[in-house]
């Protein structure tokens, strides 16, 4: 069961970076919901941390939830239209074929 929880979250991350890569190369998308995007990225890989990944547990978690936060608020400043389609690209995408726009 385990296993099958892991597998679920690794294909999540998987499918919410697809969302993140289409959303920054979308020529449509508002560029706050880009620079969002961006900042939530730089948070995931910078050093500087509210709390230290020193500690291992409390350190990742901190790191998933405020780029969570982050993405949910960079979703929200997309028009409907354009979520709906990012999202159906991030689940459904074709190995080796990126969309067009």
């Amino acid at each position: 069961m385990a296993a099958n929880s892991v597998t679920s979250l690794w294909s999540r991350i998987k499918s919410e970076g697809r969302m993140v890569w289409a959303l920054l190369k979308n020529p449509d998308a508002p560029i706050g919901a880009k620079a969002i995007a961006v900042a939530a990225l730089a948070y995931l890989i910078s050093p500087v941390d509210f709390i230290s990944d020193l500690f291992p547990l409390l350190g990742w978690l901190d790191d998933a939830v405020i780029v969570s936060l982050l993405l949910w608020l960079s979703y929200r400043l997309l028009p409907r239209e354009l979520y709906e389609q990012l999202r159906q690209y991030s689940q459904t995408r074709i190995p080796g074929k990126t969309p067009r726009y």
